[in-house]
């Protein structure tokens, strides 16, 4: 087993790989579960991910979970023959989610260097119970009792010298030689992995390279420029090795030949110096060989794995260049002079600058199929335990956004889809009173608006109670004004409160009133607002509104004294000029505008940040109206500088506690400018 705190590649590999079969897997299983039956196709797809799982935990001694794999893979290897074994859906999906959940907690403590188990014992013996009730249910109830357990020690594959003179009867000897994607990585893993696998179904007498476990760059290096040569024994036949090759991971070719069968091999020992004789038959190609030496080809798409940080450092790299090519463009010493060549290269430049920067952008767009995907299990689960016939519609999972927002917007999503199912749906006793369908329905959909992804999880519950909601902010402290000039909007929102609930008895899923609150700073974090739609007796509708990505985004620049602001353009309602006797005053004296008959605070932002300016008459800057959820602030500045993207960046820790400052960005120019955060100018000063 690997040294705690050392991170190799093949280890990383190893859980990359490992999880995304095992989400892979969760996904097919349920799917059987929705539709109440099993194709050949989804028991071949179940089978392959726990045959390579077994294979790769093997070669990172990580035995117990081989073995788990191994009896999966033997439940599975019998639902190939059998088909029609399976009765009942909901019990192999229970067993197939067990297993996962079993792989799933010890990759994540092998991740964390954490101590885990040496066997599943326990789940082991229901998956061979599972097996052994079908073969019953198969066989009118008489099943011979061969259930004893499968020999389960991994014999490491060992390169001989030679072919032995003769195979097994009823086997045939092949040679095969792979070849890999370019670039693919770690070809002496991979090969490894190939031998590994292989030998269940063959016997191996050697491969070249033989060094591939000991040698790791040389042998590499070799299966690159020459291939990777093994020659075995199978009773399979070519189509089925050819199927097999194709579902290992990398291989872009295989040149598979067949050396001798086992019928043609002379039995007397040859006379000295002579050399056995047999006629060597290749067959010829069929239609079904074609097929899959053609999908070996066309089914290896011509994807790279990258470090994140990589492709992090790539994006700044390329925020630095769309910043020098606007100092260079923008030099304060080229402004007035005609340099009509210069500037058809600088449009050159700026274009071909734009057209980088889209390409990285498109490169860290992931769709959202993933996260979407992952809320079926939750569903299923919360379902089972509460006793609740619930059905979850995906639409726009293919809707992208960047991995950095990806990666933080998951337990968000599981919250809200728990809170749905827990609190928003009724009872089947309830729905039935009310006249609905007996099973309830969570909608979760997302899709592109502009520069931002719109997601929004909804139900055909029971509504929110606004009586209700206010009552419990009442009697916790929580309002701020008199309840009668709260919006239906505004009270929507006090579920996001922290410690906010109006859920009577605290349940495993909800009840303590912080599951909405963690949702929402979630959210906020991203840059992203969530607003509350709702229907007494119909139901709820959450919208969560989050930027593409974090890294570029369109502001406009104001001009406040001598320093520089940049305004998220989509925080911006409208700009206009204003005199001095438009503004009224509150009773606490705050400046305010009446705009369209709503009251406006004005925030003038040389007072907030003490900034030196001349202009601080009104009618000789300009207003910004900016919006955040359903509040709005005037924000007055000298000028309006223009609208353009800019490339996001961290403020130095000094700096992270100001309120209304979310990062800051480099201008064309070589100034600094400060990126407001609107939610934060709505509170007050510090």
């Amino acid at each position: 087993m690997m040294e705690q705190g050392k991170r190799e590649p093949m280890f990383e590999m190893f859980l990359y790989e490992s999880n995304q079969l095992i989400e892979q897997l969760e996904q097919t299983i349920l799917d059987v579960e929705r539709c109440g039956a099993m194709t050949l196709e989804q028991i071949n797809q179940i089978f392959r991910v726990m045959h390579t799982i077994k294979g790769s935990s093997a070669m990172m001694m990580y035995n117990h979970i081989s073995e788990l794999t191994h009896y999966a893979e033997d439940l599975f290897h019998y639902l190939r023959e059998h088909p029609s074994a399976i009765d009942d859906p909901t019990s192999l999906t229970d067993l197939v989610l067990s297993v996962s959940d079993a792989m799933k907690s010890e990759l994540r403590k092998i991740d964390r260097g954490e101590e885990t188990k040496d066997h599943f014992s326990e789940l082991v013996a229901d998956v061979k119970a599972y097996i052994h009730h079908l073969k019953e249910q198969g066989s009118g109830g008489k099943v011979a009792p061969s259930d004893a357990p499968r020999e389960t020690g991994e014999r490491q594959p060992q390169a001989e010298s030679a072919r032995p003179d003769r195979a097994e009867p009823g086997t045939t000897v092949y040679e095969a030689v792979l070849r890999f994607d370019e670039d693919c990585g770690m070809e002496n893993i991979r090969c490894f992995t190939v031998v590994h696998n292989l030998k269940d179904n063959a016997d191996i007498f050697g491969y070249e390279p033989e060094d591939i476990m000991t040698n790791h760059e040389g042998s590499s290096e070799r299966i690159r420029r020459d291939g990777f040569r093994i020659e075995f024994s199978s009773p399979q036949g070519y189509d089925e090795l050819i199927e097999f090759f194709a579902g290992s991971s990398y291989i872009s070719k295989v040149d598979l030949t067949t050396v001798a069968a086992a019928s043609e091999t002379i039995e007397a020992e040859p006379q000295q110096g002579a050399k056995p004789s047999a006629e060597i038959k290749t067959p010829a190609p069929t239609p079904a060989m074609q097929a899959a030496q053609e999908s070996i080809q066309s089914s290896q798409s011509h994807f790279l794995s990258v470090n994140v940080e990589k492709m992090d450092k790539l994006m700044d790299l390329v925020g630095e260049l769309v910043i020098s090519e606007a100092m260079v463009t923008e030099h304060p010493e080229l402004q007035g002079l005609q340099l009509d060549q210069f500037l058809k290269a600088a449009r050159q430049l700026r274009k071909i600058t734009g057209e980088l920067q889209d390409v990285v952008m498109s490169i860290r767009m992931v769709p959202l199929t993933a996260t979407f995907q992952k809320m079926n299990r939750i569903v299923r689960d919360m379902s089972k335990k509460l006793n609740k016939d619930v059905a979850l519609h995906i639409a726009g999972q293919e809707t992208e956004v960047d991995k950095s927002i990806i990666e933080h917007l998951s337990d968000p999503l599981m919250h809200m889809i728990r809170n749905c199912v827990d609190h928003g749906l009724e009872a089947a006793e309830e729905r039935a009173a009310a006249g609905k369908p007996a099973q309830g329905a969570v909608w979760l959909e997302a899709r592109n608006a502009g520069g931002e992804v719109w997601i929004t999880i909804r139900d055909d519950g029971r509504g929110l109670n606004k009586d209700n909601i206010l009552a419990k902010a009442k009697a916790n402290g929580l309002l701020h004004k008199a309840e009668e000039e709260y919006s239906e909007r505004e009270i929507y929102s006090m579920i996001f409160l922290p410690g906010f609930s109006t859920k009577e008895a605290v349940t495993e899923y909800s009840g303590r009133g912080v599951g909405m609150d963690v949702a929402n700073k979630n959210i906020q974090a991203l840059g992203g607002t969530i607003h509350v739609e709702s229907a007494l007796g119909k139901g709820t509708s959450v919208v969560v509104k989050i930027p593409l990505t974090l890294a570029i985004i369109d502001g406009m620049t104001i001009k406040v004294g001598e320093s520089r602001f940049t305004v998220p353009t989509g925080s911006i309602r409208e700009s206009f000029r204003v005199n001095d006797e438009e503004i009224i005053r509150d009773p606490d004296g705050n400046e305010m505008l009446l705009i369209r008959g709503r009251c406006h605070q004005v925030l003038r932002l040389y007072e907030r940040y003490a900034l030196h300016t001349d202009v601080k008459a009104l009618d000789r800057g300009v207003m910004l109206m900016v919006e955040y959820e359903d509040e709005a602030v005037c924000i007055f500045a000298d000028e309006l500088l223009g609208k353009q993207q800019v490339v996001v960046k961290s403020l130095p820790p000094i700096l992270k506690k100001i309120n209304g400052v979310s990062g800051c960005t480099l201008l064309g120019d070589g100034s600094i400018s400060l990126i407001l955060d609107i939610s934060g100018l709505l509170q007050p000063a510090a």
